[in-house]
């Protein structure tokens, strides 16, 4: 039985206890005096929870330790006795066995897994047993005990909201220590790799060129300066994408809330917002099909005979079109969010539409715009497939757009695909480089939030 059948199975069970627990419920209430402390519904929630979650938990934690069990059971066969004495060989044999007996492969034709199938279909078949009965038994016997909880006095909705709010609590609990632990990670292996290249010279050096078949133990700090890397982000996805972007989003929210026709904005808001659900590679190829050739053919129409196909200003001007979205979206929102009262008091002074704009509405609506400017500038800095296919990933250190560039995450990509050795300084330096975006993201939302604390302004 798979993960999901045993999930399927343990929700039915959870379901006949909320059946069997709400239908008691209705029944003590129709031989008593009509009241309840609980509506049947929340005695019902009561026992289905008592039969879900200790079950659930149990189905998990048996196929995590099933499949030891079972490898286990083969190797104590007889028919082990036979396998190669070499760890490649032998594992091959028992993946290729199991897999037979599982029904992934219809068959082998290596001789040493052939013996084996057996001893894995009966394995398997053996502690699939076991794991359905003890379900079964689990499931009522929670089942059971929280069945005769069924009272009239029985306050099952506190229990049910209890259990509610320590679901919520746990989701929470999830989504903060995963940002733990993912800061954990990245602050340990940075540290690994500050050990072989001093902190200075990844941070202040100018060039960059990790060398993964150089000896580790001796590795040439002068080869990871990330300056160019760093700059290339900056250049790429905080400067061009921004200034596509920001000009472009704020005037199309400000048209859509203040001068659109209803019609007009209900048909084009929709369409603006579809650029955010284009995939990056079909923007990464419309960059170097597209936008790269014109700026190229543009460049040395004007004179610049080296202008390169790869170039740092395509793909930070197809960056910028990707986030337009993001900023749009927020001033839209935000501008619409100011109440009506402030708008028409503005007119009423004698205001223009556009001088109510400046003076009234975007300052007014300025936490909202700056928190999708950031969001915008984070989702930016993080792009990978558009710099690969429109700037290249070359590390240079430049301030002409026209020349190719790459970021930091395009280098992080490099360096962790391929063969490379985890303890090798080239595969370190991804960690060093995804920590330090990390830092530099995590101030960005600083930054947001304090603008937005010190701007927000509440309205009644």
């Amino acid at each position: 039985m798979t993960l999901a059948s045993s999930f399927l199975l343990v929700l039915g069970l959870a379901l006949a206890g909320w059946l069997a627990a709400r239908s008691r419920a209705w029944s003590l209430r129709a031989a008593g005096d009509g009241r309840l402390a609980s509506l049947p519904v929340y005695h019902g929630w009561y026992v289905a929870l008592w039969v879900f979650v200790p079950t659930i938990l149990f189905v998990v934690i048996w196929d995590s330790i099933s499949s030891n069990l079972v490898l286990q059971s083969v190797l104590a066969h007889p028919a082990a006795e036979a396998l190669p004495q070499f760890d490649s060989a032998r594992i091959e044999a028992l993946r290729e066995a199991r897999a037979v007996a599982q029904g992934d492969i219809s068959t082998t034709q290596n001789s040493a897994a052939i013996p084996l199938i057996t001893p894995f279909s009966d394995a398997i078949a053996r502690y699939q047993s076991i794991g359905i009965v003890l379900t079964l038994i689990i499931a009522g016997a929670g089942g059971a005990w929280s069945y005769l909880r069924v009272k009239p006095e029985f306050g099952a909705r506190n229990r049910v909201e209890k259990a509610i709010m320590a679901l919520l609590i746990l989701a929470s609990l999830v989504a903060v220590f995963s940002t733990f632990g993912i800061l954990a990670s990245l602050i340990f292996e940075t540290f690994r790799f500050f050990e072989m290249v001093p902190f200075t010279d990844f941070l202040f050096g100018t060039f960059w060129s990790p060398d993964p078949m150089a000896n580790p133990q001796n590795p040439d700090p002068t080869r990871y300066g990330a300056v160019p890397l760093f700059w290339g982000t900056i250049l790429i996805g905080a400067i061009i994408a921004m200034i596509v972007a920001i000009p472009i989003g704020m005037m199309s929210a400000i048209y859509l809330t203040q001068y659109a026709h209803p019609t007009v904005r209900a048909w084009t808001k929709p369409a603006l917002e579809i650029l955010a659900g284009v995939p990056t590679v079909v923007y990464g190829y419309f960059a170097a099909l597209t936008v790269a050739p014109i700026i190229r053919d543009a460049a040395i129409a004007v004179g610049f005979a080296n202008a390169s196909s790869e170039s740092a200003l395509a793909a930070g001007v197809v960056m910028g079109v990707m986030i337009i979205p993001f900023v749009s979206s927020m001033a839209d929102d935000s501008i619409a969010a100011v109440p009506q009262a402030m708008r028409d008091g503005s007119l009423a002074m004698g205001a223009t539409t556009s001088e109510t704009i400046k003076l009234v509405l975007v300052p007014a609506a300025l936490p909202g715009i700056v928190g999708g400017v950031m969001l915008a500038i984070s989702r930016a800095i993080g792009e990978t497939m558009i710099v690969v296919m429109a700037a290249s990933t070359a590390a240079n250190l430049s301030g002409n757009p026209l020349e190719a560039m790459t970021t930091v995450t395009v280098q992080i990509v490099a360096m962790l695909t391929g063969e490379g050795s985890f303890d090798h300084p080239a595969t370190l330096s991804a960690f060093a480089l995804g920590f330090v975006l990390f830092m530099v993201t995590l101030a960005l939302n600083f930054v947001a939030l304090s603008v937005v604390k010190r701007y927000r302004e509440a309205y009644e």
